[in-house]
């Protein structure tokens, strides 16, 4: 699995993001670029902007570390057309170019922070993770989506 915490990965996730234009098109899937731009901010929205989302209940938490959290925080690759959380699926349209700058502000501030911010940060869904599953849960998610486009 990459390392989203090195410089040179971060900037290789950048390259790829910059290499998508407004009219790119889905490989499978429904959503736009510009939506699954926006889908992918969620993820980091979820660790630098907690207020926007609404955390799990007790039971509700329980359901996603027992089932969904290894599959999301494991070395295993998404298959092509996974369900996604509610949280997750963006509707209507979004600004491109908003949304690309977003999601590359994300990817270098988690970069600057480095792994040692994340050991043992605490997931909004998932209780406390490791650094290692924090970037595999961010290294899938891009790669996923990123291929998705075709970059």
């Amino acid at each position: 699995m990459e390392n989203v915490f090195d410089a040179k990965v971060a900037q290789n996730y950048i390259d790829r993001i910059n290499k998508l234009v407004e009219d790119t098109h889905g490989l499978w899937g429904r959503m736009t670029v510009d939506q699954m731009l926006a889908h992918c901010s969620v993820t980091y929205e979820m660790v630098f902007e907690p207020e926007k989302h609404k955390k799990p209940g007790f039971i509700a938490k329980f359901i996603l570390k027992t089932f969904v959290k290894p599959k999301v925080v494991g070395e295993k690759s998404y298959p092509k057309d996974s369900p996604t959380a509610p949280q997750f699926l963006i509707k209507g349209r979004k600004n491109f170019e908003e949304e690309k700058k977003r999601l590359i502000g994300f990817i270098q501030k988690t970069q600057q922070l480095g792994e040692s911010a994340f050991d043992g940060k605490e997931s909004h869904s998932f209780g406390k993770l490791t650094s290692q599953e924090w970037n595999n849960m961010f290294a899938k998610h891009l790669n996923h989506h990123l291929s998705q486009f075709g970059v």
